[in-house]
């Protein structure tokens, strides 16, 4: 038996806003238009709205949707897409980026703040620290994306 893929789906007020963001902190790609490759994201995203205008799709629908693919095929795709309500409650379910996976202590806190600083850089919101408490925690940081969606940096 086969089994199933499995796709993270974000709502979004923009989901290219998004989607670029969530493109460069996991190094992903946008998912091609019909007929495409996989290129770099800037010249991905220009032959999506050339694809849009002639297909005759309104210009203001062309932020419906973005799509992300892993380069390598090993992770899940990310699909985004517009709704017209606002984020109102925190996540119950969340992304973890592990930046700082095999590392512990000190060295581990450094990596994960140096992610964070990165990601801050993109858009992200620093919203707590969690110290290492082992054996249960190795210390974790918590953000959010540009729209407020919670993420761990792990």
């Amino acid at each position: 038996m086969h089994a199933p893929d499995l796709q993270l789906t974000f709502d979004a007020a923009s989901p290219r806003r998004l989607g670029l963001f969530w493109a460069e902190a996991l190094g992903y790609a946008v998912d091609p238009p019909p007929g495409g490759t996989i290129g770099p994201v800037d010249e991905t995203v220009a032959a999506w709205l050339e694809f849009l205008a002639s297909s005759g799709l309104p210009e203001d629908r062309w932020d419906d949707a973005m799509a992300l693919v892993d380069p390598e095929g090993r992770r899940p795709r990310i699909f985004i897409q517009k709704v017209p309500e606002p984020k109102r409650a925190k996540n119950r379910l969340h992304i973890d980026v592990r930046a700082a996976p095999g590392l512990t202590g000190e060295e581990r806190m450094a990596a994960l703040e140096r992610e964070a600083e990165r990601l801050v850089g993109l858009g992200a919101t620093r919203t707590a620290r969690f110290e290492p408490d082992p054996p249960m925690s190795h210390g974790f940081l918590v953000m959010a994306d540009p729209e407020g969606n919670e993420f761990c940096l792990d």
